[in-house]
Formats: C-alpha cells, sequence, structure tokens
C-alpha cells in the first residue's frame, strides 16, 4: 500500500445499498469503515438511523457510530477532523479507509478542505440563544442581513442552526462568514481519494426502496426507540440536531398528537424522499465517479475499481455512469 494517505469514499442518497456494498468491499479488502452520517454518531439512535447491525459492524472495524449523546452536537469541522485523523491511522495500521455514507456536506468539508473560522464562543451562543427566544428567528435573520447578507440571502429564515451560527462567526471575526469562506480553503493536500457516488438510474427504485425501510424501521420498533429517548433524555427538545434527523420529528410530532399513524408515515416516508434528493444535488456539486447504483454486478465492479485505484490505474471508463441523475 502507498505512504500517501488514500481512502475510498463511497457516498450515495439513503437507501442506495450503501451498507451492503461496503460489507462486500470488506470481504475482499483489508478495510475499515469509517462513517460519514452526522445521524449515526448519536447513541441509542439504532432503528430510525438504519444504523448498521451488531453482526454487520463486526465485519470489520467501523468508526464515528455510538460517539455523542443525542443531547449533543457533531460539526462537519469535527468530521474533518476525525476523518482526517482516522484516515492517517487506519493506513498507518496496513488497512486501507473506507468512508461510507450520505451526509454530503461532510464529503464537501473532506474534499474541499473548510475556511478558517472561529471557534464557537458558549457565552455569545447563550446570548445569541436569549435574543432569539426574545425576537424569534425571523428578525435574527434579518440582523444577519445587515451583517452578512450574502450568506442571509441563501439560508431560511426560520433556519436557526444557520443563522446562529452565521451571526457568531460575523461577531466573533467582525467580517461576514461569506467573506471568510471564499477567503480561501484548507485544502486536503497529500491524501488520494477514490469517491465513487451511488446514483439510481430510476427515481421510482429509489422510492420504493425508501418506502421499504420505512416500512421495515416500523416493524423494528422506531416508534418504541422514540419514545425510550424521550424518557432517557428528559432535555431532548425538537431543536437538537439529532432529533432534526429525518423520521425522528415526524415520529415525535406522531407521539404528540399533531397527526395519526397513516399521516406519520407519509410524512416520513416524504422526508426521507426529500433528503434522498438533496443528496443527489449534492453529489452533483462534488468532483466524484457516478456509478449505476441498479447496475448488476456492481460490488465486483467496485471492487475492480478499488483494484485499481491501489495500483495507480484510473478506474475503467465502463464504471462511470452517464445516464441523468
Amino acid at each position: 500500500m502507498s505512504d500517501t494517505p488514500q481512502a475510498i469514499l463511497l457516498m450515495g442518497p439513503t437507501a442506495s445499498g450503501k451498507t451492503g456494498l461496503a460489507l462486500e468491499l470488506a470481504r475482499r479488502f483489508p478495510v475499515e469503515i469509517v462513517s460519514v452520517d452526522s445521524a449515526l454518531v448519536y447513541r441509542g439512535m439504532d432503528i430510525g438511523t438504519a444504523k448498521p447491525s451488531a453482526e454487520e459492524m463486526a465485519a470489520c472495524p467501523h468508526h464515528l457510530i455510538d460517539i455523542i449523546s443525542p443531547l449533543q452536537s457533531y460539526s462537519a469541522a469535527q468530521f474533518h477532523a476525525d476523518a482526517n485523523r482516522l484516515i492517517s491511522e487506519i493506513q498507518a495500521r496496513g488497512r486501507l479507509p473506507l468512508l461510507v455514507g450520505g451526509t454530503m456536506l461532510y464529503y464537501k468539508a473532506l474534499l474541499e478542505g473548510l475556511s478558517d473560522l472561529p471557534q464557537a464562543d458558549a457565552a455569545l451562543r447563550a446570548e445569541l440563544d436569549a435574543d432569539a427566544a426574545l425576537l424569534g428567528w425571523p428578525a435574527m435573520h434579518a440582523r444577519l442581513a445587515e451583517l452578512d447578507p450574502a450568506t442571509a440571502a441563501r439560508l431560511n429564515p426560520n433556519d436557526s442552526q444557520r443563522i446562529h451560527r452565521a451571526l457568531e462567526v460575523c461577531l466573533l471575526s467582525g467580517r461576514p462568514m461569506s467573506e471568510l469562506i471564499a477567503q480561501g480553503k484548507e485544502a486536503a493536500a497529500g491524501f488520494r481519494f477514490l469517491p465513487l457516488a451511488l446514483v439510481p438510474r430510476e427515481r421510482g427504485w429509489l422510492h420504493a426502496r425508501v418506502a421499504e425501510r420505512f416500512r421495515i424501521m416500523l416493524e423494528q420498533g422506531f416508534l418504541d426507540e422514540v419514545s425510550r429517548l424521550r424518557a432517557q433524555y428528559p432535555e431532548l427538545t425538537l431543536n437538537l440536531p439529532s432529533m432534526r434527523c429525518v423520521g425522528y420529528r415526524q415520529a415525535w410530532e406522531h407521539q404528540d398528537g399533531l397527526y395519526g399513524l397513516d399521516e406519520f408515515v407519509e410524512r416520513g416516508v416524504a422526508a426521507t424522499r426529500q433528503l434522498a434528493k438533496r443528496q443527489l444535488t449534492w453529489t452533483r456539486s462534488l468532483d466524484v465517479i457516478p456509478v449505476d447504483a441498479q447496475r448488476d454486478g456492481l460490488a465486483a465492479l467496485l471492487g475492480d475499481a478499488v483494484d485499481d485505484f491501489l495500483a495507480g490505474r484510473p478506474p475503467a471508463a465502463s464504471l462511470r455512469y452517464d445516464g441523468g441523475f
């Protein structure tokens, strides 16, 4: 294996088959899997996140799963630091890092680096939270528009998390966040990646898989899982990042009586499909190799691409999916 840190990236929308393909690759190569999923970091959130089973995780080492409680948060900057460290450590063990998941912002951070933004400040965060409680997030969005019009223009007036962070950056640095981002990014220098992106040839195929997976999650006890989380963590609220994960907000609102079971399922499936759509949109913006997720013999083809990558050869041209997605 090369001395240069290198990794395989296997990304794609939810329910596109990433976990199964990753385990197939683990049978062929000495990989360690690094999760690239903003939901799998949470302990106790297993069913609704389609977390790999104990048996699947026993097949090869897994990282960045079950690392924080649902009361905590995990940022793209934290992922960037953890992933870079893990890639180097796995490489040093003579094994191959295989990064798998669907949080495209994390992939973007890994492939393109991060801007040098100030760290969070607890006192300022508390002050902004107090202002938001008094004035509301649309008013906070208007404040951001005065400090950083470019960032405010791309944010929904109720996007509390991103408005909060943008205001914090502006106030801590004295400069607009958009300006800091444009100034330049920390490159992922010295790393070699094989960035593979699963894309569906037919949207109907993916939609059917999303609906089926949601049905299985319900059979496995997803609603009971949400009830246990609410009982275990009395401080848990819908404003926390963990409960903004697809399916959890809908389950919470159903349990609070906002709508019945059938509507909950409809809303959960619709939200998951919207997530998949956003993931595919992100994919188009990244420099990746699109691969037909419905292609026969895909695991073997991906294995051959990994062989080529490790040997310093470009992947076969036939691997790239040229259809629309």
